[in-house]
């Protein structure tokens, strides 16, 4: 690594993260994103001889070509990228301007996997003079799987560093009240946008293997206050407003309930509309573009049902700046 001889004292940097993308909608690209990102022993805890035969034999060889036609569906062909890294370079983009040139901040995003790499943009910021940086994982619920992994990469370049600046991870903010009234005055404009309102609201958060959970991960609890928070805001019940998991993988017990099952069980019980809105995603992806909007709107409508209303993700609308800004702000005090 070229590192700088001495840190340029006086400027803070800050660092929005998330998940990351195949760099192409092929299975090649795919499947080196899937490698990286399954090797993971905080997303895989068991890295054991089975594992890695399940996954060079089986999961390797064949998904990434199911995966590739499902990102060719939501590809940016545009920008010849994926929406999660067209929206998460604009939210950067957009906290840049918040600040504005004569702050001093400087402001980057990296993928935990793929690219820009989180080694790559803390070291540039390093090189242009922050002596403090701060890292924002936009996960607004806590997950072993998702914000920690981004503090061990973090913390593994930071090894490699002589100088090392100051650090700052943000907490997780699913009880945040700017976070919260976001939510909730999105889901209100697109209900109201919506042809016929819906009967049923789905909270859907990405799942997790339960076992995980048992042995102490708080996500589930951060699910379960975001969804509480959301309901109190809009008065509704959990009847009207129920928390489901997606995206299970594999055979083992996930967290529940499962959002297609319960897609499919509420058509046919009769239910005819439902509203979707996924708090635990910062930017929209292949998970709420693709697996939400057109698998579980086919399963839905399939099993008898027929209004689909899907909420868009935060994004780098104003409330969704509105809400990075707000953490942002509370995790600089004293750096700016």
């Amino acid at each position: 690594m070229n590192e700088p001889n001495a840190i340029v004292p006086g400027r803070a940097g800050i660092l929005l993260i998330n998940l990351g993308t195949p760099e192409a909608p092929k299975a090649g690209a795919v499947r080196t994103y899937l490698r990286e990102f399954l090797s993971d022993p905080r997303v895989i805890e068991k890295q054991n001889g089975v594992w890695k035969l399940v996954l060079n034999g089986i999961i390797l060889p064949f998904r990434p070509r199911i995966k590739a036609r499902a990102y060719r569906k939501i590809w940016n062909t545009e920008r010849d990228e994926s929406p999660l890294k067209t929206i998460t370079r604009s939210q950067a983009e957009k906290l840049a301007q918040l600040f504005g040139p004569q702050s001093g901040v400087l402001v980057d995003w990296a993928m935990r996997y793929g690219f820009p790499s989180i080694a790559s943009r803390f070291e540039a910021m390093v090189r242009a003079g922050c002596d403090r940086i701060l890292v924002v994982p936009l996960y607004p619920q806590y997950s072993a799987s998702t914000t920690a992994t981004v503090a061990d990469e973090v913390f593994r370049v930071m090894m490699k560093m002589r100088a090392q600046p100051a650090l700052r991870i943000a907490q997780p903010y699913y009880n945040d009240a700017v976070y919260i009234e976001a939510l909730a005055a999105s889901l209100t404009t697109a209900i109201s946008a919506a042809i016929e309102p819906p009967e049923i609201i789905l909270a859907s958060y990405h799942g997790m293997p339960k076992e995980y959970v048992d042995k102490g991960d708080p996500y589930y609890s951060h699910c379960e206050i975001t969804t509480q928070l959301l309901r109190e805001k809009l008065g509704l019940d959990e009847q009207k407003l129920i928390m489901t998991f997606q995206s299970r993988f594999g055979r083992t017990e996930w967290l529940q309930p499962y959002t297609d099952k319960t897609l499919e069980a509420l058509a046919k019980r009769g239910v005819q509309n439902v509203a979707i809105i996924t708090p635990g995603f910062a930017a929209d992806c292949l998970e709420t573009l693709e697996e939400i909007a057109i698998e579980d709107a086919n399963i839905f409508r399939k099993a008898g049902g027929r209004g689909f209303t899907v909420v868009p993700c935060l994004n780098d609308s104003a409330g969704g700046m509105e809400t990075i800004s707000s953490i942002v702000g509370q995790e600089l005090r004293g750096w700016v």
